[in-house]
């Protein structure tokens, strides 16, 4: 089992930045995928951007130069830094981890990012 706990969502005024974290516990080391989505109300859930334990990642094209993942490997910790925010970035965001880019097997319970002024 694989636990997955987000933080750092909240209220931001529009241009604004975040940084959200996701904490891993429990057999992560069989994960090699993990990545971030998110889910504004009535869309569909659509992946922000994933990394994969070398180090490799990739984004969804439209949020390329404004959002970065990163990953902590000691500290079982990945991490989405949000810049030139706007306010249709308004979602819940997820954190996932899988075996592979192509798997989800764990998900989080999520964190509200409002970008609103």
């Amino acid at each position: 089992q694989v636990q997955l706990v987000e933080s750092g969502g909240g209220l931001v005024q529009p241009g604004g930045s975040l940084r959200l974290s996701c904490a891993a516990s429990g057999a992560i080391s069989s994960m090699n995928f993990m990545a971030w989505y998110r889910q504004a109300p009535g869309n569909q859930r659509e992946l922000v951007a994933g990394i994969a334990r070398d180090g490799s990642t990739n984004y969804a094209d439209s949020l390329k130069g404004r959002f970065t993942i990163s990953r902590d490997n000691a500290k079982n910790t990945v991490y989405l830094q949000m810049n030139s925010l706007k306010p249709e970035d308004t979602a819940v965001y997820y954190c996932t981890a899988g075996v592979s880019s192509r798997v989800i097997n764990y998900r989080g319970k999520g964190t509200l990012v409002t970008v609103s002024s």
